[in-house]
């Protein structure tokens, strides 16, 4: 493991999708998981999320369209909550899911639009 790039993934990671989650990712892994935690952290946090090309908000729009995509319900939860810390509006959000519907199907973007629904409910609660 490069521990440089894992704590650069980790910095960036925490800030996208919040420390609370990520540290408890990471204290929860067992010997079965805990490569898994260390391969996302330090290649797709660090390596990839740290690279200059793309700002986050851009690669948090990309993420929202492939994730609706891949119809992947929890991810997708923290990729929206990330969307949002990365400076996207509901009403960006909400163009991405409505872009998805003609590329990805209907049935993939209502299920982004309902999945982020509970999100937004779940922050204006915090």
């Amino acid at each position: 493991m490069n521990k440089e790039l894992f704590e650069k993934g980790l910095e960036i990671r925490r800030s996208v999708l919040g420390a609370e989650y990520v540290d408890g990712s990471i204290q929860n892994a067992d010997d079965f998981n805990m490569p898994m935690q260390e391969l996302v952290t330090q290649y797709c946090w660090g390596e990839v999320w740290g690279r200059p090309g793309l700002d986050r908000k851009t690669r948090s729009i990309i993420n929202l369209a492939m994730i609706t995509a891949l119809n992947r319900p929890h991810e997708l939860k923290l990729h929206v909550r990330g969307a949002i810390n990365n400076g996207l509006t509901k009403d960006e959000i909400k163009e991405v899911f409505l872009q998805t519907a003609i590329y990805c199907g209907v049935p993939a973007a209502i299920d982004s639009f309902r999945t982020a629904k509970e999100v937004f409910a779940a922050m204006e609660k915090e």
